[in-house]
């Protein structure tokens, strides 16, 4: 790949996601408080989705590749909008995986739920279609990478939404956890995502607009799809193993916190955010 379609790319993720954002940006039904008490849009989550998905299948290497990008951002962003939608609604609301289980028990279905099914079932249909370009391996073998694959795009959605709490947060996470894959194979799965949430960046910083669960699951599970395209089965068994760290970490301490009291990742929160 030359080095211009990667800036070309990004272009266009850029180009796609602040159009969506200005077709989205004046509807009520998405204007929500932020954590400082300010009024914003939810309409970056979906814009971004849709400038990220619709890149990083243009460059991708293969049709499937190409369907895997769209099947995660695009399934990923909308089980998140739909929770960002209606989440807040008493009937919806519960905290954490265990709360939406018991929440069901209790005979309610949560968007929670529905969330964490969708971005599971778009996982596990992206990294099947990822599979495509892997022949040879056997029925087990792909059945223990398909399964690999889709715990790491799910995983990644969710840790990027579990980051989603200050401004700017989630998109400067993903460019650290892209810087890599720009230089390699993956690059054409991450140049338009990372262009995409480029030109989200400046409203999301600016407090403006907010990505919700539509825009960091999209964004992560699109960075999950490029990692488990670039890893084999104990690449993948790595990575998976650290996101359930995380993802369990994240029950029992807030990233908010250890940010705020570690110098250089808390600089880098805030760079670029308002006072």
């Amino acid at each position: 790949m030359s080095r211009g379609r990667p800036l070309a790319l990004a272009t266009a993720g850029a180009l796609i996601a602040r159009a969506a954002l200005r077709g989205l940006r004046g509807a009520q039904a998405l204007q929500r408080t932020n954590f400082r008490g300010h009024q914003v849009t939810l309409a970056a989550g979906p814009a971004l989705a849709v400038g990220a998905a619709t890149s990083a299948a243009a460059g991708a290497g293969s049709a499937p590749a190409a369907g895997a990008a769209l099947v995660a951002g695009l399934g990923s962003g909308a089980v998140g909008f739909y929770d960002d939608l209606v989440g807040g609604r008493p009937e919806h609301q519960a905290k954490g995986f265990k709360g939406h289980l018991g929440a069901l028990r209790d005979g309610r279905v949560t968007s929670g739920l529905v969330k964490i099914a969708g971005v599971g079932a778009a996982a596990l249909a992206a990294s099947a279609l990822l599979a495509a370009d892997r022949p040879g391996r056997g029925r087990l073998g792909t059945a223990v990478d398909v399964a690999l694959g889709a715990g790491v795009i799910a995983g990644t959605a969710n840790l990027f939404n579990l980051l989603d709490l200050r401004p700017g947060r989630a998109i400067k996470a993903g460019a650290l956890v892209a810087a890599p894959l720009a230089a390699g194979p993956a690059r054409g799965l991450v140049a338009g995502p990372l262009g995409a949430a480029a030109g989200i960046l400046p409203d999301d910083l600016g407090e403006e607009v907010m990505l919700g669960d539509a825009g960091a699951n999209a964004f992560g599970a699109l960075l999950g799809v490029a990692l488990a395209a670039r890893t084999g089965p104990v690449g993948r068994a790595a990575l998976l193993a650290g996101l359930a760290g995380l993802t369990a970490a994240s029950e029992r301490v807030s990233f908010t916190q250890v940010i705020a009291r570690t110098p250089v990742l808390r600089e880098i929160d805030a760079l670029g955010r308002r006072p």
